[in-house]
Formats: C-alpha cells, structure tokens, sequence
C-alpha cells in the first residue's frame, strides 16, 4: 500500500510527470494500493462552480475519471469554524502564510460553501456508483430484453448530450458544464469539433492548437470526440446530433460582431434556429462579464 497525499499538486519541474495522479496511475498499474487525498475544489468538473463561489481560479485540477476509478471515496467533514482555529493555530500553514489565507480563499463564507459542495459531490459519487451498480443487476433480469431499444428498462428515452467544441476559450468551461449534467442524467456525452477546411491540419496554427487542447481536455474528462468537415457549422452540428440521437447540445453563446451576425456567420443563432426539436443550451462565459450559471435553453416544442 503507498499513502500519497495532494493528489492534484504539479510536480517538482524536471519530473518525468507533470501531475501526481500521473504518477498514482503509475503506482496502482503495478499493483500497489493507493490511499490518496484532496480538496473539493481540484475536482475538474467544480471548477467553473469553485470560480464563482471564491471567486479564484484554481489551476490545479484532476480529471473526474481519475476520481471516478477510486474503489472507495471518504469525505472528510470539519466545520468551518473547526478549520479557521487550525488556520489560526499555525496547523496548517507557516505564520506568515495565514493572514493571506484568512483574507484569501480560506474565508469563512468561502468554507462553509466548500463544505456544502463537498457533501453534494459525495453523494452525487454514491447515486453514480449505486446506479451502476443498479445496472449490472438489471442486465441479470431476463425482461430487461423487452426494453424498446435506446432507451432504458424502465422504457425512458436515453439522455445524450452534445457539446459543441470551439477555438475559444469559453469552450473549456462548456466541456466542465456539459460533463457535469452528463453525470447528474447518466447521459452519454459527445464533444464535436467541425471544420470548414478539407482537413484540419489546414486551420491556422493558433486555432488548430486551441482545438486539439479542447478535445484533450474532453478526452481526459471521458467525453467521447468527434471531428467532422462541414461547410455549414450549424447544419453539420445538428445533423449529427438528429442522427446520433441526441436530446441535449451545449454551446457556448457566439463572440461574434453586429456584422458578423448580419452576414449570417454567428453557429449559435443558427444552431438553435436549427434544433427545433431539441434542447439547446447558450452557455455565457464568467469571463467576459457573466457567470457561467446564467445561460438561455430553449426546450423543443
């Protein structure tokens, strides 16, 4: 058995990884235990909910998949007030460092929030844990066979989720939201990049690199990517989603000028225009001066 602890700390410069986790991969592959820890807020998927509740972006992350494969996950709980005397005592931090915490992201309001999430994201682990372990059973019972296909034993329609992958950088925060409401359905989830060049190896350098970090980024998050040529954005994002049966399509609200939009080149508009027979999400980014909770969805009719 190895005790690591920090699990989503980067590693000294010169390693042969960058991440720990890396490393924990490494260690359970030959066959060695691993009791690990850390925080709510290094949870990939939190990590736009971590950006507005603290208002500080954490860097250090660990993808959900990494958390997902844990055999067992504990939630350590302490009272807000509990953790601020430790801070205080010196117990945690160097006394030099706890002022900065205290003021930082150690305030009361800021821990009494991380403790909430940190309740929710255990039990949101045990419902998925329960619901597979729910499914290996049902797969036992002979009339799970007279389910119409596509959908589930109980006869509901599959959710199937859709995101829609850009060059921007709002694109991440949609992938970590997408990934998120995949989890709390028990959708399947799809990240679609598409191109207007014959090959994608033809888009502009800066463009092509952003992409190819996005759908990564989805990958490591355990989203299924796909990469399509289309001359028309919009008519080739929902013409994949009719056909893969999709019910859901993030994307993320256009960055796009007044021109642009009257020359008909903003895919969002275009997308929703299109979808009418599915929902579609507009998902607004923090950063540019909205929270990435406030977004527009339009259900089918």
């Amino acid at each position: 058995m190895a005790l690591v602890d920090e699990l989503a700390h980067t590693n000294l410069p010169g390693s042969e990884r960058i991440k720990r986790w890396e490393d924990v991969q490494l260690v359970l592959d030959a066959g060695i235990e691993v009791w690990t820890t850390m925080n709510v807020q290094h949870i990939e998927s939190l990590n736009d909910q971590i950006w507005q509740i603290t208002g500080i972006q954490v860097r250090e992350t660990v993808p959900d998949g990494i958390v997902r494969q844990a055999a067992e996950i504990v939630a350590v709980d302490v009272t807000p007030d509990a953790l601020l005397n430790r801070l205080k005592r010196g117990a945690v931090y160097k006394p030099e460092m706890v002022e900065k915490a205290l003021t930082g992201f150690f305030k009361g309001s800021n821990l009494g929030a991380l403790r909430e999430l940190t309740l929710r994201q255990a039990a949101h682990e045990v419902d998925l844990r329960q619901s597979a372990y729910d499914e290996t059973r049902a797969f036992q019972v002979p009339r799970i066979s007279e389910a119409r296909p596509g959908g589930t034993p109980d006869n509901h329609p599959q959710e199937r989720i859709l995101i829609h992958i850009t060059a921007d950088p709002s694109t991440a925060m949609l992938i970590r939201r997408g990934r998120r409401v995949a989890d709390y359905l028990h959708a399947d989830c799809t990240a679609l990049f598409v191109h207007q060049t014959p090959e994608l190896s033809q888009l502009p350098v800066e463009e092509r690199q952003a992409v190819e970090k996005h759908l990564r980024f989805a990958r490591s998050l355990q989203i299924e990517t796909r990469v399509f040529a289309g001359s028309d954005i919009a008519k080739t994002v929902v013409d994949f989603a009719r056909r893969s049966q999709v019910t859901q399509i993030f994307v993320a609200r256009s960055q796009v000028g007044l021109l642009e939009r009257l020359r008909g080149k903003d895919f969002t508009e275009d997308i929703v225009r299109l979808a009418q027979d599915l929902q579609v999400t507009v998902v607004a980014d923090r950063s540019r001066g909205r929270t990435p909770q406030q977004r527009l969805t339009r259900k089918p009719e």
